[in-house]
């Protein structure tokens, strides 16, 4: 006879939290007890972030077809590090520091090849910030030819930044990091940060200046 209480019978505050009602840094401490990680824990916590550690890849490397893998990978090594992260409240920007070292790996083995950027966000220049509108259905033919232009245009400027800049201004204006994060993710400090998004930022200004004056 199974003599095993059912878990309705305890007290509310003894019954099991659900992962999805967890905070991350409760998923994190969880992930970090005994000899391996929670196994539900840390799919939620991948199930959270799969998103963002997709969209840093593609920003990064738009044309590498193999970014799928690149995304797995970066989960191995999540799983094999988490206990050695002692500020649990920083997962996210230690996530962006793995996903980011990950790159830099394959970029040297790839002999930094340098692809076409895509963006999706607004450019933050010295003088404010620069909208700009992909073709759509209500523009007529004249403004589309404008608008794919300057898009790409803007591509091909953030494509020629050197690796520094262009990795840092992607974690600042597409990620929305803030200097910290970046300075730790990158392994630098604030003021480096700071002056490497302002070099981007003026050589993107110099080079779309010309094309907006004309324009």
């Amino acid at each position: 006879m199974d003599n095993a209480l059912p878990l309705s019978w305890l007290p509310e505050r003894f019954q099991p939290v659900p992962v999805q009602q967890l905070s991350v840094i409760e998923l994190v401490e969880r992930c970090q007890r005994g000899l391996l990680p929670d196994r539900a824990a840390f799919s939620e916590l991948l199930r959270r972030h799969q998103v963002y550690v997709d969209r840093l890849l593609f920003h990064l490397a738009p044309e590498w077809p193999d970014r799928p893998d690149l995304a797995q990978e970066v989960w191995l090594r999540v799983y094999r590090s988490i206990k050695r992260l002692e500020e649990t409240r920083k997962f996210r920007g230690w996530l962006s520091r793995i996903t980011t070292n990950l790159f830099y790996d394959e970029l040297r083995k790839r002999k930094r090849q340098r692809p076409a950027l895509s963006l999706d966000a607004p450019i933050i220049t010295a003088e404010g910030s620069v909208d700009w509108d992909l073709p759509t259905l209500d523009q007529g033919p004249a403004e589309a030819l404008a608008s794919q232009e300057f898009y790409d245009r803007l591509n091909r400027a953030i494509a020629d930044l050197p690796e520094v800049f262009r990795t840092t201004i992607i974690l600042r204006e597409l990620e929305g990091l803030a200097y910290e994060e970046i300075a730790e993710c990158l392994n630098i400090s604030v003021g480096t940060v700071k002056s490497r998004i302002a070099r981007a930022r003026r050589r993107l200004q110099e080079e779309l200046t010309p094309y907006l004056n004309d324009a």
